[in-house]
């Protein structure tokens, strides 16, 4: 079957894409798979040694700014042939095909949406297992990032499906853009340039804040500031039960800030750390995303965080990630 290689896509194309990918949709039978799940069609002869090391490092590694240790993917081997001869697999929202053949280009090939939707597929056609690693090494953050886009995609696609709509408006009048949200989401404190967004079950407790400034410089993503920012924020909006209690970012670990490709946005850091309660015994995980807006005149801070005192809690976290990442920008004139 032939290869279609997508490494480098314009503005342009990416927008037609995503039509494109939406009436693909119709016609497809959604994907399969648990949350962050990655199936990979790689024989044993290939997934073993300096080889198996590698991948298992890439996708089994420890997802940062967790309580406790769980790996930023499940990871599910399975035989190439196996791949290419059985449907179930073929429906898999997350595949990576490691093709090692003396006759191969030496290429990665990125596509979504072949066999289900929505579905990432990572084909790597490489000539030998030096190369497959090779391959591996340097792409590795594209392939993360794809993945992680459609899995964001797959939470905005269902929380839409049983959207809070009158929440959504209100979200769209305060700030002006949209974001989804499902129905069990409810409206929080407020002020000016500040909401929060959450959701309360017995098991545990998810959030979103949002908050806008003026963009006036680059001093403003300095990652200090961010970090002061966010508890400046959470002592002032997010008290805790036991009184004079709040909360706030827990500095004694590492919070980790990198560079994120933010749709829609020229520029955008994403932070990820855990949040404590000063005074009270609560904490866990979040991530925040502090994102110049496409005509450049503000900055948009929106935070998830978690609390799930009992269960693991990447998951949970993915699903306020995909709410960050569901702004829907203005069109800039």
């Amino acid at each position: 079957m032939k290869r279609i290689a997508i490494i480098m896509l314009s503005v342009a194309l990416l927008c037609g894409a995503c039509h494109s990918r939406q009436n693909e949709a119709i016609l497809k039978k959604s994907s399969s798979g648990k949350t962050c799940e990655v199936l990979l069609a790689a024989d044993k002869s290939t997934y073993s040694g300096d080889t198996k090391e590698l991948i298992d490092s890439i996708f089994r590694e420890i997802q940062p700014g967790l309580p406790q240790a769980e790996p930023r993917f499940d990871l599910v081997n399975i035989p190439v042939s196996s791949l290419h001869n059985t449907q179930m697999f073929q429906m898999h929202r997350n595949i990576v095909l490691c093709d090692v053949n003396p006759e191969n280009p030496d290429k990665v090939y990125i596509s979504h949406d072949k066999w289900a939707t929505p579905q990432t597929m990572v084909d790597i056609a490489a000539k030998s297992d030096a190369s497959l690693r090779d391959l591996l090494r340097r792409y590795e953050k594209r392939i993360k990032q794809e993945i992680y886009r459609d899995e964001h995609q797959r939470i905005i696609n269902a929380f839409y499906n049983i959207r809070n709509v009158e929440l959504m408006q209100r979200v769209e009048k305060k700030f002006g853009f949209k974001m989804t949200f499902s129905e069990d989401f409810v409206w929080g404190d407020e002020d000016a340039d500040f909401a929060w967004i959450h959701k309360e079950t017995k098991d545990f407790s998810l959030g979103i804040m949002i908050h806008t400034m003026p963009y006036q410089s680059e001093n403003q993503f300095e990652v200090s500031k961010i970090d002061n920012r966010l508890d400046t924020l959470m002592r002032r909006h997010m008290t805790a039960p036991a009184e004079g209690s709040y909360m706030g970012t827990e500095r004694r670990v590492g919070i980790v800030h990198s560079r994120y490709d933010y749709a829609g946005s020229k520029y955008c850091i994403e932070t990820r750390g855990l949040w404590r309660t000063f005074g009270d015994f609560m904490g866990g995980p979040f991530v925040s995303y502090s994102v110049l807006s496409p005509d450049g005149t503000q900055i948009v801070e929106v935070t998830g965080y978690v609390y799930c005192p009992r269960f693991d809690k990447r998951d949970y976290l993915m699903q306020v990630e995909g709410i960050c990442n569901s702004i829907e920008w203005p069109a800039v004139n």
